[in-house]
């Protein structure tokens, strides 16, 4: 079953509108399909129509910071640094966590989301990620204490802490209302990748509980510099669920980039962007 979808795309270069079918742009989606992680086969068919818009850009801070800015508009302008909202957006950069979750593959699955009242409203963004086995890691060093090569591979958006998942480049997250265990959706989210060198191995996917909502792919990297924006807006569905595919291999000793000899695209994480998690009925 094809699913037709109405996709505006907007980049640093292009304004365009497209309309496009699902088997194109790696937007096929059929009602019984498997996760191709393993997990469960999603039997609910989609709706006849989904209505996205795809913010992309690649460059450096400067090249990226004007789409950047188009979908904070459409998140929302205000951004949120206390619960009890139900508008504007969040945002999360890795710059202020601690020294003890730093440079070590132990940082909190639920740091952007506690619900302990004695913790900060920094704590309280409502993101919570996925223990599938294995942990992630925030680094300071470009991740050179993995490997010495990876020091001048990754490029920051904000400096200078950066965001990975160790042992899988495939993470998972999904939404609270902040501060709580309340199940809540979001509209949009994006994401900065450092380093994409493959157009078509970093994704991200949308879910609305099982139902997927499409892949959509980060562009690569170019002369500009080494960042790459995606962010995706959807007018009328509820993303419950987002599955973060970061290039074609995990970052460990002796593990190359493919610019730098290896066989795989190492691709780490810088900010997310998303709208305000609100409860979802």
């Amino acid at each position: 079953m094809k699913t037709a979808f109405k996709r505006t795309t907007i980049s640093a270069s292009l304004l365009t509108k497209t309309f496009v079918a699902a088997g194109l742009l790696s937007l096929l989606i059929t009602g019984c399909s498997k996760d191709d992680d393993g997990g469960s086969y999603y039997n609910t068919p989609p709706p006849a129509t989904q209505e996205a818009t795809v913010f992309s850009a690649a460059g450096d801070s400067s090249t990226i910071i004007g789409t950047i800015n188009q979908f904070r508009a459409v998140l929302g302008d205000s951004l949120n640094f206390t619960t009890g909202k139900t508008s504007g957006r969040r945002e999360v950069n890795w710059d202020g966590v601690p020294s003890t979750f730093t440079n070590q593959n132990n940082f909190p699955f639920d740091f952007f989301n506690s619900t302990n009242p004695a913790d900060p409203d920094g704590r309280k963004r409502g993101i919570v990620y996925s223990n599938t086995g294995t942990s992630f890691r925030v680094d300071s060093t470009d991740f050179s204490e993995i490997d010495a090569s990876y020091a001048a591979q990754f490029d920051a958006f904000s400096r200078k802490r950066l965001f990975t998942y160790i042992g899988s480049n495939i993470s998972e997250a999904i939404f609270k209302v902040a501060g709580t265990n309340t199940d809540a959706f979001v509209k949009g989210f994006g994401v900065i990748f450092s380093d994409v060198d493959d157009a078509n191995a970093t994704t991200i996917e949308f879910f609305n509980g099982t139902q997927s909502l499409g892949v959509f792919k980060a562009p690569a990297r170019n002369a500009q510099g080494g960042l790459s924006f995606l962010g995706v807006h959807f007018d009328n569905e509820k993303v419950t669920r987002i599955k973060i595919t970061s290039g074609s291999g995990v970052l460990a000793a002796g593990n190359k980039d493919i610019s730098d000899g290896g066989t795989n695209d190492l691709v780490v994480m810088d900010d997310f962007f998303y709208n305000e998690p609100l409860v979802n009925n």
